[in-house]
């Protein structure tokens, strides 16, 4: 799988983490940065990552930063990403699953980093259930496409 990463100084430490083991799991990466703990914007990576799934570039991305919630709210700007804030590998599965989510958006403060593999490999692994989720996201997407006039 073709997966962006995002994220600010305060999601740094936990990007990299994720990185290791996308790597390790024979993922294709590409890192929108940044790449230190320098005091950065996150809406600047959150809307990279979130750009490269839209362009094509990548199937999913992946954004951290302090809380998760500035970063989720940069991604959920870009039209046509659907991201979620998980802090349990319950919420990934569920964020998949019910939400067809394709941006995973992390906290580096209050995501257990003792369950940070078991996160990033229940979002990967899960598929979307369709049904009357489908019903639900269809209705997201409607809103999402009036918002930039399509």
């Amino acid at each position: 799988m073709r997966i962006a990463l995002g994220a600010d100084h305060k999601g740094y430490q936990y990007k990299e983490r994720v990185k290791e083991i996308l790597s390790r799991l024979g993922h294709e990466v590409t890192d929108f940065g940044t790449n230190s703990e320098e005091s950065v914007d996150y809406p600047d990576f959150g809307e990279a990552a979130a750009r490269a799934v839209i362009d094509g570039q990548a199937d999913i991305a992946i954004g951290v930063c302090w809380t998760g919630n500035g970063i989720n709210i940069a991604a959920n700007k870009v039209h046509g990403i659907r991201s979620a804030l998980v802090l349990s590998p319950e919420m990934a599965h569920l964020a998949r699953a019910h939400n067809n989510a394709n941006f995973l958006a992390l906290s580096g403060k209050y995501t257990p980093e003792d369950q940070l593999e078991a996160i990033v490999t229940e979002f990967l692994s899960t598929e979307f259930e369709g049904g009357r989720h489908a019903r639900r996201v269809d209705k997201l997407t409607a809103e999402d496409n009036a918002r930039v006039g399509c």
